[in-house]
C-alpha cells in the first residue's frame, strides 16, 4: 500500500517533470503491479495541474531495454532497484533523481476460496493443481521473487513443470483471474484492489523468503 509520503513524493516528482516538459505532457513507464495505484495518483496530478500523464505499463526489464534504445519516457517507475540504478549509472537519467516510491509484497493467490485454506507451503508441496503462474524471473522483479520463494520453500523442483510465466505481473495475475492457472504468485496490491476486493483465497509470502521488493523511480 502507498503511504501519503510516497504519494506526495510522486506528485512533486511529476510537478518537477512539468518544468522540463514543453508540451505539458509527462510520459510514464510503470511496472504492471503499480498500474492501478498510479491511476489514482494520475487523476490527482491531472486535476491539480491541468496537464496530462501518458502511462504505459509492463515489465521493468522490458522498459529498461526500451529506455536504453531511446524510448521517450520522462519517468520510469520500476518494480525493483536494479533497473533505475543501471539507468542512472549509464547516464540515461537525471543524476540524483532516483528514489524509492513503494515496497511491494508477494502473495500466493487463487480465485478458489477453498484452495488456500491451509498454508501456502503445504498447498505448493502437495501439488494438487495443474498450473502455477509466476512472472518471468528474467524480466520481472516479482518473477525473481517468486522463484526465490519457491526455492526457499524447497518446492521448486516439484512445481517447475507446472509453471506458466507471464511477461509481467499484470499478465501473471490475469492467468489466475481467467482460471488458466489455479494458483499464482502475484502482487498483493493486485488482490486487495477494490475491483478484486480479496476474492478467492491467498497466502501472503513472508518477506524473508525473497529479496526485498523495493520499487524505485527515476527521471
Amino acid at each position: 500500500m502507498m503511504t501519503r509520503i510516497h504519494i506526495f513524493a510522486l506528485l512533486v516528482f511529476f510537478h518537477v517533470l512539468l518544468t522540463m516538459a514543453s508540451a505539458g505532457e509527462v510520459h510514464v513507464a510503470v511496472a504492471a503491479n503499480f498500474r492501478a495505484a498510479l491511476s489514482e495518483i494520475v487523476k490527482t496530478f491531472e486535476r491539480t495541474t491541468g496537464h496530462t500523464a501518458l502511462v504505459s505499463s509492463g515489465s521493468s526489464g522490458k522498459f529498461y531495454a526500451q529506455i536504453k534504445h531511446g524510448a521517450p519516457f520522462d519517468v520510469f517507475l520500476s518494480a525493483d532497484v536494479t533497473r533505475p540504478q543501471l539507468i542512472e549509472e549509464e547516464q540515461l537519467a537525471v543524476p540524483g533523481s532516483r528514489f524509492t516510491y513503494a515496497v511491494g509484497r508477494l502473495t500466493l493467490w487463487s480465485t478458489d476460496s477453498n484452495m488456500l485454506k491451509t498454508d501456502g507451503p503445504t498447498v505448493l508441496s502437495k501439488v494438487h493443481f495443474d498450473h502455477l503462474a509466476i512472472a518471468n524471473p528474467k524480466t520481472a522483479p516479482y518473477g525473481t521473487a517468486a522463484q526465490q520463494t519457491l526455492q526457499a520453500l524447497g518446492v521448486w523442483n516439484h512445481v517447475k513443470d507446472r509453471l506458466v510465466q507471464g511477461e509481467n505481473i499484470g499478465q501473471t495475475f490475469h492467468f489466475v483471474f481467467s482460471h488458466n492457472a489455479q494458483l499464482g504468485l502475484v502482487a498483493r496490491s493486485q488482490v486487495v484492489d477494490p475491483i478484486i476486493n480479496g476474492t478467492g483465497s491467498r497466502w501472503d509470502v513472508p518477506e524473508d523468503l525473497h529479496e526485498p521488493l523495493r520499487q524505485q523511480a527515476v527521471q
